[in-house]
């Protein structure tokens, strides 16, 4: 079996990790005035030294920074384009775990002027990553550009600004393409676009609910894959760029559910990116039967093991499941990784910090296992 020299890796990781405690008495610390913004990146520092050490440690190729200085794994992001501000209301998005129901709740978006990239987003936190690792690729996770519509819909655009959408897609992808630009000259090789809209539209609540805002539920997905397209069409040589996608993940619970049928064939063919992180850690995600429409030279990163629950997966059970998978898409193609990041937001999932290293040693020894 061919070794990857290329993201993704046989044994990779999503991007989030839990904060740390002393991190989490920092930001709290912080927010209260009783520290200064340098305190609190010091803090940070450590923190991402700490875990960059970790993942070296472990076998992994790459090295997250753990997504440690931010509170959300898009919305940072999201707030920092010019043009886009939280507004006073609520974004409410109800999840649900083994256990019962719970809300996420944090502010809305509002796109009040023309879409922009006053400064590349995020250039501080993968410089210092990239000056962490030693022995590993450094990377670094956004959002996809669809998160920006999937989070409010035509309603957050305002359309003074914007009387047609096409002149937002347009100013969207530009800007994006200058995130991408930007973040390759920095010396960025690595990068992740997270994506919950194209797992979530798998549910046909979903789409629905699309419907229901006046969106076109049966066809969103098609746009989206256009506009990342569009975003990614001038992207540097050397730059390796996969998507992630699962259907939520905030303290242990999701948001939706359903197989990757009804987006794979258009996913799958069209979408421009050199590897697909899925989620398959439990029955919300379907079967394997989807990957029959993954092209050649595209990788499927297989999210077997769960970020939900401290529970660690047998190596066996996780050997027959790839070989399970690999009855529809050739094993050279295939990687493993968690279905999601441990930490999505700032809150962080049910388990512990050794639960944590011992599933992404898993991987590793899996991976190792499976090959070579």
């Amino acid at each position: 079996m061919t070794a990857r020299t290329t993201p993704p890796f046989r044994a990779d990781h999503v991007g989030s990790l839990l904060r740390p405690q002393a991190l989490l008495d920092a930001r709290a610390r912080h927010k209260a005035g009783e520290i200064d913004a340098d305190a609190l990146r010091a803090v940070e520092d450590g923190a991402i030294r700490d875990a960059v050490r970790m993942q070296e440690e472990l076998g992994l190729r790459s090295a997250t920074d753990g997504e440690f200085r931010r509170t959300s794994w898009h919305m940072d992001f999201i707030y920092s384009l010019g043009g886009v501000d939280p507004t006073d209301e609520k974004l409410k998005v109800h999840f649900r775990n083994a256990k019962g129901e719970l809300d996420f709740e944090s502010a809305a978006l509002s796109v009040h002027d023309r879409i922009s990239l006053p400064r590349t987003i995020f250039a501080e936190a993968f410089t210092f990553l990239r000056d962490t690792v030693t022995t590993n690729v450094p990377k670094l996770t956004i959002p996809s550009p669809s998160m920006v519509h999937y989070r409010g819909g035509r309603a957050a655009i305002d359309p003074a600004v914007y009387p047609e959408l096409d002149a937002f897609w347009t100013d969207l992808t530009a800007a994006y393409a200058q995130e991408v630009a930007a973040l390759a000259a920095l010396g960025c090789t690595y990068l992740q676009l997270d994506d919950t809209s194209l797992a979530y539209l798998n549910d046909p609540a979903q789409r629905a609910l699309i419907e229901s805002m006046g969106g076109d539920g049966e066809h969103q997905h098609e746009q989206y894959i256009r506009i990342i397209n569009a975003a990614l069409a001038g992207r540097p040589e050397g730059l390796s760029v996969t998507t992630h996608m699962c259907r939520g993940n905030f303290r242990s619970s999701w948001a939706a559910e359903g197989s990757y049928d009804f987006v794979a064939e258009a996913l799958f063919t069209q979408l421009e990116v050199d590897g697909f992180f899925l989620e398959f850690d439990d029955e919300r995600s379907g079967g394997f039967e989807p990957l029959r429409f993954v092209p050649p030279g595209k990788q499927v990163v297989l999210g077997l093991v769960t970020s939900k629950t401290g529970v660690l997966e047998s190596k066996d059970a996780l050997k027959r499941r790839i070989d399970e998978a690999a009855r529809f898409v050739p094993l050279e193609q295939l990687c493993l990784s968690p279905q999601c990041g441990f930490s999505s937001t700032v809150e962080g999932n049910a388990l512990t910090y050794d639960e944590q290293v011992a599933k992404l040693a898993l991987i590793v020894e899996t991976a190792a296992d499976v090959w070579g």
